[in-house]
């Protein structure tokens, strides 16, 4: 086998990957070992053969950041060759291109609509000046100009096929712009298209993408391929455009249904255009079909009104265990709702996985915001990273959105130059235009996190040297979360923004009675809401103000006894002492005692480590100094039980008053004993000789 393996891996087969610098549309980047292996030389003119047999002409170049069996090409070299992130294809030697006489380049149409000016002067002329760029007949390329991007068209080359744009080549525009074709589209979405979403796009490619392309896989192991599978997330995350990128990766048929378009007043109709997209599908297998908004044909049935909903409910499933194994079709639904699809579709055999599409971490926002921003034209300010770090809760449709409006702040500043009612707009100042950091800032400022929409956040902006005083409790908040309790305007709500502001975090305000409603269990749903946007958010501080409001006290709990078991005590802790004193605490009142003095100990062993840093001990003191602080002592329990708090007196005797009246009134807890004479002797059975004696015993005299 490994034999076979090594057999068919020929070296000039390369992995495609995406490079860092991704602006040259004429270089592909190999490893040093690679170009000496292939027989090529730095800047020499290499073919390359990618799918469909596509082929392009490009210039190697090595650097030692690249695997050896990778090569790095940007986006037009891919789409050129027809190939994604992750296909292969090979590098042959090409050393009969030679200098071009003649090159005859025509735009597409749709990308200079409204675009005035001269397109030799603006694009072509920079994109060629002394590059030698090699071109062939039939590709295209991506050119930058001030905030446009304009795609050409290699109509002709004198010599035919290839050639060399050097500086003798004449290059001329004239014509009219090409229509764009279908098959020659930069905009499909592929996989590189996506991003945030890495994880679950490796999860969705074994499960959708495998028994599409290569379905001899599942039936040489023995076993079926899934049949279908449920995304589900916030609106905005993306999926939609991960069917749509696996449609045109894997090229199948992509049948799109949007929840609410096969509705139909009239009887049967909804489930007549459910079985025809069906039957559409299968007819052009290998196919997807993509169901939007699937908990609006598909709720529960248990609790939906209508008749319709049922009958489609029904028709979809028997439709989802219809689809054959082998007839190369994959169902995937999509919803931000999936507890309020029909358990029935949630199992093996119809959807047999779900996949989470959430929120985007800092890293995801990243990938999104580099995405948008490849044909963007940023000065070199811009700090992507940053923008990412201070996205928190924004999906990829707010990221989408956040770039266009760094553009139109750009725009904004520019108006001052720009004549409306000019037919033309003068090339230097499209050249000066690049959208900066700060118009990124702009931008933050008026966008939305689409997973927090219906709830308030912000990152507010008061610090902890503009609350006077309560020292004491700034200390306490830097430590851990508290309850803030105290009459009206004593700073409880601006300590909780200061706390979110230093952490940078997102802020969350909710009121007390926000959340209280009158139907049952939706309060509850709203508590578990508020704290899944808190976790989409995160880092986060949720305050809820009013908080009596919707925690009202209940039972205490039930504390054990091994609140110090993990933690380094002193030998000077007497903990039965502490016990006695402890007389009516609950357990939980115990735990708290306990986390507190720890607390103390930890924020003297900080301390402690401040002021030897100050004075500069070494090693072995510092060492030394902190074995001897590593440990709970009585000063810290002594400290905590000053704040030590507990049930009250009255409380308890409220509960043994109740236990008392419990006892009375159902006749516990008196004590019940057999007399002496009644006890049989040498052990004899007491109910055998009762039941005896009952017998003989007329009970209705």
């Amino acid at each position: 086998m490994d034999s076979l393996m090594k057999k068919n891996k020929a070296p000039n087969r390369l992995v495609v990957d995406e490079p860092i610098n991704n602006d040259n549309n004429s270089v592909v980047v190999l490893h040093p070992d690679t170009v000496d292996t292939l027989n090529f030389f730095h800047g020499d003119t290499v073919l390359i053969i990618g799918k469909k047999r596509r082929d392009m002409v490009c210039i190697v170049v090595g650097d030692d950041a690249c695997d050896n069996s990778k090569v790095l090409m940007n986006k037009v070299v891919r789409s050129n060759l027809r190939v994604r992130l992750g296909d292969v294809v090979s590098l042959h030697q090409c050393p009969d291109v030679k200098y071009g006489n003649k090159v005859h380049v025509l735009p597409l149409d749709d990308t200079i609509e409204g675009l005035t000016g001269n397109l030799f002067d603006a694009y072509l002329k920079p994109y060629f000046m002394d590059s030698y760029r090699p071109v062939r007949k039939g590709d295209l390329f991506l050119v930058r100009g001030g905030m446009r991007s304009v795609e050409f068209k290699v109509m002709e080359t004198d010599p035919r096929e290839y050639c060399v744009v050097a500086p003798d080549t004449q290059v001329y525009c004239e014509g009219e712009p090409v229509k764009r074709e279908d098959e020659e589209r930069l905009d499909e979405i592929g996989y590189d298209d996506i991003g945030g979403v890495r994880k679950q796009l490796a999860q969705i490619r074994e499960l959708v993408e495998l028994p599409l392309r290569h379905p001899q896989l599942f039936k040489t192991i023995g076993v079926k391929p899934p049949k279908g599978i449920l995304l589900y997330g916030p609106p905005g995350t993306g999926k939609t455009l991960i069917a749509k990128a696996i449609a045109n990766e894997t090229g199948a048929f992509f049948f799109c249904i949007n929840g609410p378009e096969i509705m139909s007043k009239m009887a049967s109709e909804s489930e007549s255009n459910l079985r025809k997209a069906f039957e559409e599908a299968q007819k052009n297998a290998p196919s997807i079909i993509f169901i939007d908004e699937i908990d609006s044909i598909a709720p529960k049935r248990e609790k939906t009104g209508g008749e319709i909903e049922r009958r489609i409910v029904s028709q979809l499933l028997t439709l989802m265990d219809g689809v054959n194994s082998r007839a190369h079709v994959v169902v995937i639904g999509a919803t931000n709702r999936p507890n309020s699809i029909d358990p029935a579709l949630r199992r093996f055999g119809r959807f047999d996985k779900e996949i989470d599409i959430g929120v985007p971490d800092e890293i995801g926002r990243l990938e999104v915001l580099r995405i948008h921003t490849k044909k963007m034209k940023l000065f070199e300010d811009v700090n992507l990273e940053r923008v990412a770090k201070e996205t928190h809760g924004h999906v990829g449709a707010n990221l989408a959105a956040l770039c266009p409006e760094a553009a139109l702040q750009c725009i904004r500043e520019k108006m001052d130059v720009i004549d409306m009612e000019d037919e033309t707009i003068d090339a230097e100042v499209l050249n000066s235009m690049a959208v900066t950091n700060d118009h990124f800032i702009g931008a933050l400022g008026t966008s939305t996190a689409s997973a927090l929409r219906e709830t308030v956040v912000e990152v507010p902006n008061i610090s902890w040297e503009d609350i006077g005083g309560l020292e004491g409790v700034k200390r306490e908040l830097q430590e851990t979360g508290v309850l803030f309790y105290g009459p009206p305007g004593r700073g409880k709500t601006l300590l909780a923004k200061a706390i979110a502001n230093e952490c940078q975090a997102n802020f969350i305000s909710i009121k007390g009675p926000e959340l209280l409603t009158m139907w049952f269990g939706e309060s509850e749903a709203n508590v578990r809401d508020v704290f899944e946007k808190a976790r989409q958010s995160a880092p986060c501080v949720l305050f809820f103000d009013e908080l009596d409001s919707i925690a009202i006290q209940r039972g205490s709990g039930i504390g054990g006894a091994a609140c110090l078991r993990k933690s380094p005590v002193s030998k000077d802790v007497d903990l039965t002492a502490l016990a006695k004193l402890t007389a009516g605490f609950s357990g939980a009142d115990i735990t708290e005692i306990c986390q507190r003095a720890c607390k103390y100990a930890i924020r003297e062993d900080i301390q402690k480590d401040i002021e030897r840093e100050k004075r500069e001990i070494d090693a072995m003191a510092e060492d030394s100094a902190a074995e001897e602080v590593a440990e709970i002592k009585a000063a810290h329990f002594e400290e905590s039980m000053k704040f030590a708090r507990s049930v009250s007196d009255a409380d308890i005797r409220k509960y043994q008053a109740f236990a008392q009246n419990l006892q009375q009134s159902r006749g516990f807890g008196s004590h019940f004993k057999f007399s002496e004479a009644v006890k049989t002797p040498n052990g004899s059975n007491l109910f055998a000789s009762s039941a005896d004696s009952i017998e003989d015993v007329e009970l209705y005299d």
